[in-house]
């Protein structure tokens, strides 16, 4: 069983990415990257959020400490980078 770690995961590829990860088979975990706190009323992710197989954790791309950490402590298999600035 993998884990797979999605950046960006409250826009629309992360999280139809993710809920396409979540009904594959192999999937142990599917850890979404998020800027800030998800909100059940977050649109794109009110499925995700009620998961048991979901894990959405709040960091910053820009802090290699705690990417570190990330990793190790999910040992992510798979990284899918989607993250990008809002209104680009």
């Amino acid at each position: 069983m993998k884990t797979a770690l999605i950046t960006g995961v409250t826009g629309q590829d992360g999280s139809y990415l993710a809920e396409f990860l979540l009904e594959k088979q192999g999937y142990r975990n599917v850890i979404g990257l998020t800027r800030r706190k998800a909100q059940p009323s977050d649109r794109n992710l009110k499925r995700l959020i009620s998961h048991p197989s979901a894990i959405l954790v709040e960091g910053n791309l820009e802090d290699g400490v705690f990417l570190s950490q990330l990793f190790s402590t999910y040992k992510i298999d798979e990284c899918y980078n989607l993250a990008a600035q809002s209104f680009v």
